[in-house]
């Protein structure tokens, strides 16, 4: 009874669904999903509100795939400039069509065998679902 329990407990942690997940800590690495705000303006997303107040204008994201309210000007300024307004960290999963990017932050702690959860960068249901990436090392 008690290795049922065991394995029952194993197979919980497990989720169904890696690629719906917005942060991956299964390794050293740790990696989060992030979006760029600026995509769904320049995209005209149905889900970006916005509205007024204090004589400025906020935007957000009805789904809450990011949670943050953003000054909109402050947000064309950015955007206008070399680096861009970037990107803000997911809090839920996000839709087919929003610019997303996997981070990794310590990027020094990847494993030999490279990541231990490759289905978590599969990209949102609607994209290809395939990426292709090589590293060349000297012999």
């Amino acid at each position: 009874m008690q290795m049922r329990e065991q394995a029952t407990a194993s197979l919980s942690k497990l989720p169904l669904r890696p690629q719906d997940e917005v942060e991956c800590r299964r390794c050293g690495v740790h990696c989060d999903k992030v979006v760029y705000p600026a995509g769904c303006v320049e995209k005209g997303c149905p889900f970006l509100y916005s509205y007024e107040e204090f004589g400025h204008t906020y935007v957000g994201c009805m789904q809450n795939v990011y949670e943050v309210e953003i000054d909109f000007d402050l947000l064309r300024e950015a955007e206008s400039r070399r680096g861009g307004f970037g990107a803000m960290r997911v809090t839920a999963p996000p839709l087919p069509f929003c610019q997303v990017e996997v981070e990794a932050c310590y990027e020094s702690r990847t494993e030999e065998l490279g990541c231990v959860n490759p289905e978590f960068h599969e990209l949102p249901v609607g994209e290809p679902s395939f990426r292709v990436f090589a590293q060349i090392r000297a012999s």
